[in-house]
């Protein structure tokens, strides 16, 4: 009976070397480069192709990768196998320590195969052959490699140096980095190296072994999350505290360099790593001059080049063993002979904190500046504005109607202050860039109503009341008052007349009741009770920076500058280039989901925040900042079906909340306005997608004035009304836009 072979695939990396087309987001193994589908869907059916005897298959992957993971798993039998989730990356040596603690828990002392996902491999027979060659020494404990023959000297691979062959098996004398040309041809003429495959076979028991010798903590490391472990349908999920504290080595330098009598099996089959833009100008589809060409290329009197072009027309002429890869917002250049050190130039720009490394611009871009000019301006000022002024107004009770149903009628909700002051924030912007509606008057209505009826005893605002205006919940609550002091500022700016006083009033009820007397920010409510939110302070720093545009007094820059501190030392984790939102009273991630919790749409909000702060204080690295939250929201905290944000996501990028939002969209068009220009890449293709995208899923599909607020992850309508409180952040984002692209055809 042919024994069991146990299969695990090492899908973590994220290909660098063929940057700009691979991307932290989209790394190179779900790319098809060759029309049968994705490098990791090839690497399965190769590994369920096996021509006898049990074979389960299992994928080691990232967490963030799930959603792709799960479409090129979509149809295949795995005998049994499945998906094993990283939290976070700890290189080969945990994925090889994993894939032996799953064997031993499951089909016990069995063969374990295990391989990349991102090689190109001629024949799944063929490569079947080569795995049973070396299966015999497996058995008999010995940890055992697959080498390449090499057929030039190539300086891409690392190599294996063997000895005496034996049935086959060479007895491997050591394995050697990558090499310079000068040493690669010296390999190639002694005759007795072989490059290394990164393919390995090895009995479960025999590779523990290895680990407890030479590698203790990492064996120790990984079992203890491998034992804390979750599954369900989906695969399985390990705690992210225990897996990132496993030692980050390769499976190289922590085992093979070190242990002895390693056997090696000359593989049967054609292979390529597909490492460099070279590698893939070796196994392309040529012209008879010797050139790969992809995409809109025009190539004249070029010979032995990689032409490829993912954007716009690409065009070359009287090129020789050259790689040029275009993307939509990317460009790479260099000798293929160079190729393989795309790697620097992936390193310099992580250095910089520059997007282009960690996500892939939607292919839907609009490439002309100021495209939607037209649409944005009559929907906001002859459709939305004019309805919301009037059917959104409680001229009975006062104030503003909490929500409208799809036929524009108020529905009876209670109203929330922060709603209430958005309202009045909106139409003062609206007539500060020119709305000629009854501005003053609807300011003036909404701040009276707030004022008459939401005012406490200590002289802050309520958090609700009732539709005929009496107090529904008392609570002063942090988030309502940066919502009142936002409009304020704001109705102070376009010559309201009460703004400055009760914005007074309100920054002393601030300072007295709902500042934190440790001075590290502000409470949740004035009652001091309950888990504190970054949230909140986000929109403090917003207010405090409309306060500072109003007066150009440096106090409120100043208070803006506390904020700023506290995004610094405990919202902003740099690992992750995420940022938290629920914290204990000391600022420590809160307990179980909610200390990962993050949500794309305030990653958006932050940026821009940022940005504006670095213009009004000088604090240039907060630019950085703004791009790694921006960076971290668009690779790992959009729907690829619709490229909407989700409402929420793991510092992992696994999806929380599958929900798009129409604010998220807006807040991105906010993000993507303020770092175009700030040092980064030309997001304005991006902005206009992002506007794009807005109007398609939330606009559009909607009646005159109104949006739908909630799509669901299949892009279909969760919306039973239309929230008022959206309405401030489309305002602020689509006149942003406009005033981003004046000057622009209309």
């Amino acid at each position: 009976m042919t024994e069991r072979i146990v299969s695990f695939v090492m899908s973590g990396g994220i290909g660098s070397r063929l940057w700009p087309l691979s991307r932290e987001d989209n790394p190179k193994q779900f790319h098809d480069f060759s029309g049968d589908g994705s490098m990791l869907a090839k690497t399965l059916r190769r590994l369920t192709a096996r021509p006898k005897g049990e074979t389960p298959v299992f994928l080691i992957a990232s967490e963030r990768h799930a959603d792709r993971v799960h479409a090129d798993l979509a149809g295949l039998d795995l005998s049994g196998g499945g998906p094993l989730f990283e939290p976070t990356g700890r290189n080969t040596a945990a994925a090889v320590a994993l894939a032996t603690l799953r064997t031993l828990s499951e089909f016990g002392d069995s063969l374990v195969l295990v391989v990349p996902s991102d090689h190109e491999i001629t024949t799944a027979r063929q490569f079947w052959q080569s795995v049973e060659n070396g299966a015999s020494a497996a058995r008999a404990g010995r940890l055992v490699v697959f080498g390449i023959k090499p057929g030039q000297p190539e300086t891409g691979y690392g190599y294996i140096e063997v000895a005496d062959e034996k049935d086959g098996i060479y007895d491997v004398s050591r394995f050697v980095e990558k090499p310079d040309l000068a040493t690669a041809q010296s390999y190639l003429a002694a005759g007795n190296f072989y490059w290394n495959t990164g393919i390995f076979l090895f009995r479960a028991s025999a590779m523990r072994d290895a680990f407890t010798a030479f590698e203790p903590e990492i064996w120790k490391a990984t079992e203890l999350a491998y034992q804390a472990a979750t599954s369900d349908l989906s695969g399985l999920y390990m705690p992210l505290e225990l897996y990132a504290a496993i030692p980050s080595t390769s499976i190289d330098y922590a085992i093979m360099e070190r242990a002895s009598h390693i056997a090696m099996v000359p593989a049967g089959f054609r292979w390529n790593d597909l490492g460099s833009w070279q590698s893939l100008l070796d196994v392309g589809p040529s012209d008879n001059d010797g050139n790969v060409i992809v995409g809109d290329v025009v190539a004249i009197d070029c010979e032995n080049s990689y032409i490829r072009s993912d954007s716009r027309l690409l065009s070359a002429i009287g090129l020789r063993d050259v790689a040029i890869v275009s993307t939509a917002d990317a460009t790479f250049v260099a000798p293929v002979s160079r190729s393989q050190n795309v790697k620097k130039i992936v390193e310099q720009l992580e250095k910089s904190g520059r997007l282009e490394t960690r996500f892939t611009p939607a292919g839907d871009r609009v490439i002309e500046s100021g495209a939607w000019r037209r649409r944005v301006h009559h929907w906001l000022f002859e459709e939305t504005v004019p309805l919301w002024s009037t059917v959104g107004v409680d001229e009975r009770h006062g104030g503003f109607h909490e929500a409208l149903g799809f036929d524009a009628t108020p529905l009876k909700k209670p109203k929330r202050m922060r709603t209430m002051a958005r309202q009045v924030y909106a139409f003062a912007v609206a007539k500060a860039r020119g709305w000629d509606g009854p501005a003053d008057r609807l300011i003036s209505h909404g701040i009276e109503f707030m004022n008459r009826n939401g005012r406490t005893d200590n002289g802050g605002w309520v958090r609700t009341l009732n539709v005929d205006g009496t107090v529904a919940d008392a609570a002063e609550d942090a988030y309502d008052h940066s919502c009142v002091l936002l409009a304020l500022a704001h109705a102070h700016m376009v010559g309201n007349p009460d703004a400055l006083r009760l914005a007074e009033e309100t920054f002393s009820f601030l300072d007295a009741h709902l500042e934190d007397h440790r001075m590290t920010g502000f409470l949740e409510t004035s009652s001091g009770v309950g888990e504190r939110r970054s949230n909140p302070h986000m929109h403090l720093l917003e207010a405090f920076l409309a306060w500072h545009q109003a007066t150009g007094e440096l106090a409120y820059l100043r208070r803006a500058a506390r904020i700023v501190d506290l995004f610094r030392s405990h919202f902003f984790d740099p690992e992750s280039w995420t940022l938290g939102e629920y914290f204990d009273a000391e600022w420590r991630p809160a307990e179980g989901e909610k200390g990962i919790w993050t949500e794309p749409g305030h990653h958006f909000e932050w940026a821009s925040l940022l940005v504006d702060f670095t213009g009004r204080s000088g604090q240039s690295d907060l630019t950085g900042f703004a791009r790694k939250l921006y960076a971290s929201a668009i690779a790992n905290g959009l729907n690829r079906a619709t490229g909407l944000a989700y409402g929420a996501v793991s510092r992992q990028g696994l999806p929380l909340d599958l929900v798009s939002r129409s604010w998220p969209q807006a807040e991105a068009i906010k993000a993507a306005i303020a770092l175009d220009g700030s040092g980064g890449p030309d997001l304005k293709p991006e902005i206009e997608a992002r506007v794009g995208r807005l109007f398609r899923w939330h606009i559009n599909p909607a009646p005159l004035g109104l949006w739908i607020d909630r799509i669901d992850e299949r892009g279909r309508s969760l919306a039973t009304d239309v929230p008022a409180s959206i309405f401030y952040h489309l305002v602020c984002a689509l006149t942003q836009y406009l005033d981003s692209t004046v000057g622009e055809p209309r």
